[in-house]
């Protein structure tokens, strides 16, 4: 829990209302006004545009189902009629106008549009695991990194502060460290880092993952070349790149197994998993953002049910906040 000056600053970043957390310390759903408060605290705001992956690129697609995912879900877009979509690439800052390569992860949000009609969305990232298992340290954390930059808390207690969920955030930082400078935003495996239930016609459901893995391959630069890149370098190398051939992923849903954790995204599950190729997505031209494009990891459609993972459907109230507020022109 916050601390009485935590409080007071949790406070002053919600209109006056302190953070509440129940006994499983999970943030309740009314407080996802605090956390894009503190969001919009890392670099300020941006009106008109979102709270996290604030720059982004979208492109019309094609999905073609393999039809290898219809024996364990009845999800309509995992079936095998081709679908129609929209992608959405993005770095991770907060900030629009940062440059590619001063923000090393990347976001890879996919916009399925059903068969009847409605959509479902699949939110994936170049780092294959969270840095808070619970909207509580996801709080804490962002709570202290925006305290430290304000000089409202010395670094000795940020960084006693931080130590106490090193255990959760360790994989997480791991990754980012190694992370390269990506090519091209078509040349980087997406994960969609948290855990879903596919639900087939009988009602079993079974955790699963999913992964895009690019047809292309896995292909980075070095620092030193990606320095002498434009700031929008991976726009620019899209747009051209689907004027000669148009790029592609392959979508694997990966299956898990009795103990692996389905409510805690900042954990692997072993890399032994049994994979399907789900289907094959195809970027075909890229497009002006669709107004209000929202991509809420927490839209599913029949055959497809979230996981108790604590983050993932807090996500839902996040994203809606941080929309309501971009629409409004904040």
């Amino acid at each position: 829990m916050f601390n009485d000056s935590e409080s007071e600053y949790a406070k002053s970043s919600s209109g006056g209302k302190a953070a509440s957390f129940d006994k499983n310390d999970q943030l309740y759903v009314t407080e996802a006004e605090a956390a894009v408060d503190e969001l919009e605290r890392v670099s300020g705001v941006h009106p008109g545009y979102r709270r996290a992956h604030a720059g982004g690129f979208c492109c019309r697609a094609s999905f073609l189902p393999s039809g290898k995912a219809a024996p364990f879900t009845t999800a309509p877009h995992l079936q095998e009629r081709e679908i129609k979509a929209v992608v959405r690439f993005s770095g991770s800052s907060t900030d629009p106008a940062l440059a590619d390569l001063l923000s090393p992860a990347k976001g890879m949000a996919v916009q399925f549009k059903l068969p009847a009609g409605g959509v479902t969305n699949m939110v994936g990232v170049t780092v294959p695991v969270f840095f808070a298992r619970t909207p509580k340290s996801f709080m804490d954390m962002l709570t202290t990194l925006n305290r430290t930059k304000a000089g409202k808390m010395p670094k000795a207690e940020a960084l006693r502060k931080f130590a106490r969920y090193f255990g959760e955030s360790r994989q997480s930082l791991l990754a980012l460290k190694r992370l390269k400078p990506p090519a091209s935003y078509a040349t980087n495996l997406y994960y969609c880092i948290h855990v879903y239930m596919l639900v087939d016609a009988e009602g079993r459901r079974r955790p699963v993952k999913f992964e895009w893995i690019p047809d292309l391959g896995v292909h980075t630069l070095s620092v030193h070349d990606a320095a002498a890149m434009p700031d929008d370098y991976l726009e620019r190398e899209l747009e051209l790149r689907m004027l000669s051939q148009p790029p592609s992923f392959k979508l694997n849903i990966v299956f898990g197994e009795e103990g692996d954790p389905t409510d805690d995204p900042t954990k692997r599950w072993p890399s032994d998993r049994v994979r399907i190729n789900a289907g094959r997505l195809v970027l075909l031209e890229p497009i002006a953002e669709p107004r209000g494009l929202i991509m809420d990891p927490t839209a599913v459609p029949e055959g497809i049910a979230l996981s108790d993972d604590p983050i993932l459907n807090f996500r839902r109230d996040t994203y809606a906040e941080s929309m309501k507020r971009r629409s409004g022109g904040h």
